[in-house]
């Protein structure tokens, strides 16, 4: 059996938090409008686990781990008029959005903040600290994964 593949996946911590996901165990990770990021997405299996990242605060980093459940999913709020993620574009026979499921492993006693990861790892080998990397969704190797834990416990 293959080892599973980690992901590093953003969230605004005040559009939903590694607190949410605790409290609902299991979540749709929809909402993602970036090519590349559905992409990465698209290359997710179950089992695969992935790090929380509260974006767009101070300090972002990782809070917590989550394991994916389900793949390959439409996403619904792409047809959703009132949604802000709504895509006129994409139809139900053709949609052009994903999304997965995943649920709440663990949430840390620390955040790892983006600052101590760029001192750490560079930008070959970890997409994160790459200048201008916007993206919400990114594969982090296997033997970057098990570094970053070592900072976590």
């Amino acid at each position: 059996m293959n080892e599973p593949q980690w992901w590093l996946m953003k969230s605004e911590p005040d559009v939903y938090s590694i607190t949410h996901l605790k409290e609902e165990n299991e979540t749709l990770w929809d909402g993602i409008r970036n090519y590349q990021a559905r992409n990465f997405m698209r290359n997710m299996s179950v089992g695969d686990k992935a790090f929380f990242y509260h974006s767009n605060c101070k300090p972002p980093g990782i809070v917590g781990m989550m394991e994916v459940t389900k793949t390959n999913l439409v996403d619904p709020t792409q047809f959703d008029k009132d949604s802000k993620y709504f895509d006129p574009k994409s139809n139900k026979e053709k949609p052009r959005w994903d999304c997965a499921k995943l649920k709440y492993i663990c949430e840390y006693k620390r955040k790892l903040s983006l600052k101590e990861i760029s001192e750490k790892f560079s930008a070959d080998e970890l997409i994160l600290v790459r200048k201008g990397n916007r993206l919400s969704i990114i594969p982090v190797p296997n033997i970057i994964a098990k570094k970053l834990l070592t900072y976590l416990e």
